[in-house]
């Protein structure tokens, strides 16, 4: 019996690509035969970080580097530019013609459905041409998700865009928006950094509101969240969108579902060499005493933003671990607060009033998490189950 065919796209960026990896994971223990598709760039420095066999995948777990027209070589990408040609849909030639020629395969099974994510609308368009479900997956919250989707709506407004850059100071940000369903007290402030800008016209801005462009063309949408975490958002995103599943926290649904002897256990992806010897020290230390320090594959600082964040971090006197990526300092980057700032807001985070009242409420949300992904009625199981079943099976023989 032919098994189902999930091709899964993620968007070419380390916190993108980890949590749809999970997802792909959790198809395949469903029965699903994976291809997992990457761009070219990605691909190489996968190999680079994890050795000339890390996209070996398995029999029915497959990885494919597809060209997509926005190659850097080995130098770093430059993420506006790469997502102002996911905006012009440059990869749309080069996926059409990769999964063409899979589906014409007679080594694989039938493409049965396409999974994307959230920031791509080509595969979409070939999942049509197809005539195969799709199914869209945001990484952020609900809330962030509805933040953007209403980006239009401070343009019409004319709370956008920002009259100069005295409004990033001058108490401009502080303004509530009041028209936003599920978020009542939100300030601009509280809103993605793209909507910092003076120019509507600024690339991220316009990546931004046409991530929405292409949400409605997809068979549902799929979100790493819980219903007891942002009920009152989903019910507001979901009358706006497709189907909308929420899944998360993916983390704990892998956990639930594939067993720590499978086979998938070694497939991993990174674009950095891991470095485990600080786990060592880290063991040393006391539960809930150490503050974790990352800003992602993409951010960027200056080398005085570095040195100004770092010193607030030791002068804090709390023990922190800093994940600093070799590409981190580059050029000009967002405004990071200075050294006081850091220093105050880590002494308060972790010995302060407000971080006890915190980390009190992190222990009961991980109670709450953990009762979404218990089988056969947490609410992430049986909407992923409905997701599987409901979707991405629609199509499929044997459903």
């Amino acid at each position: 019996m032919a098994k189902p065919h999930a091709v899964i796209v993620p968007s070419p960026a380390q916190g993108h690509t980890n949590p749809m990896l999970k997802v792909a994971k959790l198809l395949y223990q469903k029965g699903f035969y994976i291809t997992f598709v990457v761009n070219e760039y990605v691909g190489r420095r996968y190999l680079q970080a994890r050795g000339p066999n890390a996209l070996d995948g398995l029999p029915d777990f497959k990885f494919a580097a597809v060209p997509d027209g926005v190659d850097f070589g080995d130098a770093l990408p430059d993420p506006i530019l790469h997502c102002d040609q996911l905006m012009k849909d440059v990869p749309l030639p080069f996926f059409r013609r990769f999964v063409h020629e899979l589906a014409s395969s007679t080594d694989v099974p039938p493409i049965t459905c396409i999974v994307c994510d959230g920031t791509m609308k080509f595969p979409l368009k070939v999942a049509e041409e197809l005539g195969v479900p799709s199914a869209v997956f945001w990484t952020p919250s609900a809330c962030g998700m509805l933040c953007y989707a209403y980006f239009h709506k401070l343009v019409e407004k004319g709370i956008l865009p920002l009259k100069d850059e005295s409004c990033l100071t001058n108490g401009y940000l502080d303004t509530v928006i009041d028209f936003i369903p599920a978020m009542k007290g939100i300030r601009l402030r509280d809103f993605p950094n793209f909507v910092r800008t003076t120019n509507l016209e600024d690339v991220m801005f316009k990546f931004a509101v046409s991530k929405f462009d292409k949400a409605y063309k997809a068979s549902a949408l799929f979100l790493n969240t819980m219903d007891a975490l942002e009920r009152e958002a989903l019910d507001a995103f979901s009358a706006m969108f497709p189907p909308v599943y929420t899944i998360g926290p993916l983390q704990l649904l892998e956990e639930k579902q594939i067993p720590k002897s499978s086979e998938l256990e070694n497939i991993g992806l990174t674009m950095w060499t891991e470095d485990l010897d600080c786990l060592a020290w880290l063991d040393k230390k006391e539960p809930n005493s150490v503050i974790y320090v990352n800003f992602g594959s993409v951010a960027r600082m200056t080398s005085k933003e570095l040195f100004e964040f770092g010193w607030g971090l030791a002068n804090s006197k709390q023990d922190f671990l800093w994940a600093i990526r070799p590409d981190l300092v580059l050029g000009e980057s967002a405004v990071f607060p200075p050294e006081e700032e850091v220093e105050r807001l880590v002494r308060e985070l972790m010995v302060g009033e407000n971080g006890k009242r915190m980390k009190a409420k992190a222990k009961e949300w991980k109670k709450v998490a953990e009762d979404a992904v218990i089988a056969p009625v947490g609410s992430s199981c049986m909407d992923f189950d409905n997701l599987v079943n409901k979707v991405l099976l629609s199509k499929f023989p044997n459903n």
